[in-house]
């Protein structure tokens, strides 16, 4: 083994979360015979995916303000963002080409659809929430363009579908619902329902407007965009907003709850009235337990709504936290490589003077290598270099126990660096010795030539980020030691 710790924490959380509701959501078919397809409190079980996609995307918007990061801040994250990453596609290259005004205004648009937009979830009108669903989709499939982040924006994508319905996911299908032809002049509540609409988003564009101050610049031809708004705002803002969000949801979720109950009242004979009516309890009580279980992670985000929670939700919290059904979320909450991208290059050599770099699969390394394509797959040792780069090696004592594999030619692990073998410059013999170089790497521009092939990176050596050992050698074997590898 090589030590590398979990990686990605809130990414397994989250599959663990939504593997936990897939138990709900599963048709139960303890009885087959005779069983419906449709069941009365299929909606309440969706709703707690609904719930989970709300807290994931709301939290991630919100933390990335109160991290007080001044690149979210000043809405210059993107220019940073693409080169950083972990482990970054061809097309984080496109998209780290264009304008700055443009990469401040996808900013804005990250902040619309993470805290605004998810508050349609629980809209009434189900073309807002049709609306909201194509939102989150477009933000995921950038995102997978532009970055390899495994399988969770795949996931997202998945829970978003709980905020389809049947009729839509039919047109899809090919297989469209018939619909009453809507005649003229039409009923109140349809008039009522599309003023709702428009002036939901007109309401939606003028927030957008006032508080990141869009400005159209006819000279320059540019939409110029900034933060409107002190912290000081957004956190009185979001104080107040925290605990009425948690009434919505609730009364969201009671609405479904007696919805699904009508709906087993409907079911025809008296065998599976009852069952049906079993199942709703069953699952109604399952679903508002882990919607008051979440208000603990959830209110993370706001301390002071978290201290107002009734204390035996923070007892039942505690009774469950370790099994991870519920977590707290918050993503890219601070924007690394501000001034260059770390990387850690590692080296062997077999007489101590000559050094040939060894190149892994996935991460930056050869300047000249297109970036990599894997997702969903997770290269999580390639991922942990990428943490390891951002502070001393002593911060990452798995390091020491990589390099002591590597010395040894252990086969498992040289897998983990290159799964072909040719490309491996050690895989006749273990290297002699092996140091490792931190680096600074930042993407290229279409405007810098150079001779042979065209580099995606451009780098500059920063320093020594791990000394030149062998095996027996005592500093390696002091770091095993104090990091208990040995």
């Amino acid at each position: 083994r090589v030590g590398v710790s979990a990686l990605s924490p809130r990414r397994d959380s989250l599959l663990l979360e939504a593997g936990f509701l897939a138990v709900l959501v599963a048709p139960l078919r303890l009885l087959r015979w005779g069983s419906p397809a449709w069941r009365p409190h299929d909606a309440v079980t969706f709703w707690a995916v609904r719930w989970l996609l709300f807290r994931l995307m709301f939290a991630s918007g919100v933390v990335k303000l109160t991290s007080r990061c001044p690149t979210w801040w000043g809405l210059t994250a993107l220019t940073y963002h693409y080169e950083s990453q972990c482990i970054p596609t061809p097309g984080a290259w496109l998209a780290h080409q264009l304008p700055v005004w443009f990469q401040k205004l996808s900013v804005v648009a990250t902040y619309v659809i993470e805290v605004a937009v998810p508050v349609l979830f629980f809209a009434p009108l189900r073309r807002l929430r049709l609306f909201a669903f194509y939102c989150q989709v477009l933000l995921q499939v950038l995102i997978i363009l532009t970055g390899n982040y495994n399988f969770f924006n795949v996931l997202t994508i998945v829970l978003a579908f709980s905020l389809l319905d049947e009729e839509h996911v039919g047109r899809w299908l090919g297989r469209p619902r018939r619909r009453h032809s809507n005649g003229w002049p039409p009923s109140l509540g349809s008039v009522l329902g599309t003023l709702l609409e428009l002036s939901t988003y007109g309401l939606l564009l003028c927030w957008t407007v006032h508080y990141f101050g869009l400005e159209l610049d006819w000279d320059r031809k540019l939409l110029d965009s900034k933060v409107a708004f002190t912290y000081h705002e957004f956190t009185t803002w979001l104080r107040t907003v925290t605990l009425p969000l948690v009434g919505v949801a609730s009364l969201s979720l009671s609405w479904e709850i007696l919805v699904a109950m009508y709906r087993c009242a409907c079911v025809r004979g008296c065998f599976w009235k009852l069952w049906a009516t079993l199942q709703w309890a069953i699952m109604a009580t399952a679903t508002v337990g882990l919607f008051a279980v979440s208000l603990v992670p959830f209110t993370y985000i706001e301390h002071e709504s978290n201290g107002k929670l009734w204390p035996g939700i923070h007892r039942l919290f505690g009774a469950v936290e370790r099994f991870q059904v519920v977590n707290s979320y918050g993503l890219f909450r601070r924007m690394t490589g501000v001034g260059g991208r770390p990387e850690v290059i590692l080296e062997g050599s077999y007489d101590g003077h000559s050094w040939t770099e060894i190149e892994f699969m996935y991460k930056p390394g050869n300047v000249s290598a297109a970036p990599a394509v894997v997702a969903p797959h997770q290269p999580r040792l390639d991922w942990q270099l990428w943490f390891a780069a951002l502070g001393p090696h002593q911060s990452s004592p798995w390091f020491s126990a990589l390099v002591l594999r590597l010395l040894q030619g252990q086969p498992d692990v040289i897998r983990l660096v290159q799964t072909d073998e040719s490309r491996y410059p050690f895989h006749a013999r273990p290297p002699t010795f092996l140091r490792a170089q931190l680096y600074k790497y930042w993407f290229t521009s279409p405007s810098e030539a150079s001779p042979g092939p065209a580099p995606w990176w451009r780098r500059q050596h920063v320093q020594e980020f791990f000394p030149a050992v062998s095996l027996g050698d005592p500093t390696l074997e002091s770091l095993l030691s104090q990091h208990g590898l040995k």
